[in-house]
């Protein structure tokens, strides 16, 4: 088990990332949650297994059509027991 936060920063705001982080992070079998940040960038944490995490930052190095990310940050933290699912966050 791994858990991840990541900050995404370049146009990675009103391109669609959130949502289709949260469904790579679904069919990857991830729990944690996705949200955009005031500063422009695109934050989140993703928990579940090592190849998933792998495969889901592969995905936000790219990021969807839209978007051009200039970093991705990864910091591994403590697994949170209390997620479950992926949601967008507000």
């Amino acid at each position: 088990m791994r858990t991840i936060h990541v900050i995404v920063t370049g146009t990675v705001q009103g391109v669609g990332f959130r949502f289709t982080t949260r469904r790579r992070a679904a069919h990857l079998g991830l729990s944690g949650w996705v949200r955009n940040e005031p500063d422009g960038s695109v934050s989140l944490c993703a928990q579940g297994s090592e190849t998933a995490v792998d495969r889901l930052i592969s995905f936000l190095e790219a990021g969807p059509p839209g978007a051009a990310v200039t970093s991705v940050t990864v910091n591994d933290v403590a697994s949170d027991p209390m997620l479950h699912g992926f949601e967008i966050r507000f």
